[in-house]
């Protein structure tokens, strides 16, 4: 059964011409992009979007940054999602993801980590519709 996943392609990841690698890599391993966009995302989305994260000593940092520059939004579709971007993704530390994982090859450090994936199924139906309208995904 197929299922869906979001990712964030961040803006360390655009800013050094990664993203096609990146999305290259992910269609790779199967996923099918059902609705992609480039966006700025604005202080008040950044918030919204890591509310979660809200209380925590990083979330000014962590909103400044995903400020900082535009990124990619994605929705994608395959069996096990969640687990396999999880997977394809590598720890959030990239010193201590696996090689050949999309944060090893592309992450500089927790914060600037090149990529952004939903952690549950229940998160990615929220993180999908936070920016995409159901008709956007193809």
């Amino acid at each position: 059964m197929s299922n869906r996943t979001f990712t964030i392609i961040k803006p360390d990841s655009v800013r050094k011409g990664n993203f096609g690698k990146i999305i290259g890599r992910l269609e790779e391993q199967g996923f099918q992009v059902l609705g992609i966009k480039k966006v700025s995302l604005t202080q008040k989305q950044a918030e919204a979007f890591y509310g979660v994260h809200r209380e925590r000593p990083f979330f000014k940092s962590l909103v400044e940054y995903m400020t900082s520059g535009p990124v990619y939004v994605a929705a994608l579709e395959r069996e096990s999602a969640v687990p396999t971007l999880r997977q394809v993704m590598g720890a959030t530390d990239p010193a201590k993801a696996d090689a050949g994982t999309i944060r090893k090859e592309f992450g500089e450090s927790i914060e600037q980590n090149a990529i952004h994936g939903s952690d549950s199924d229940e998160n990615a139906k929220i993180e999908i519709n936070f920016f995409f309208a159901e008709s956007e995904l193809l």
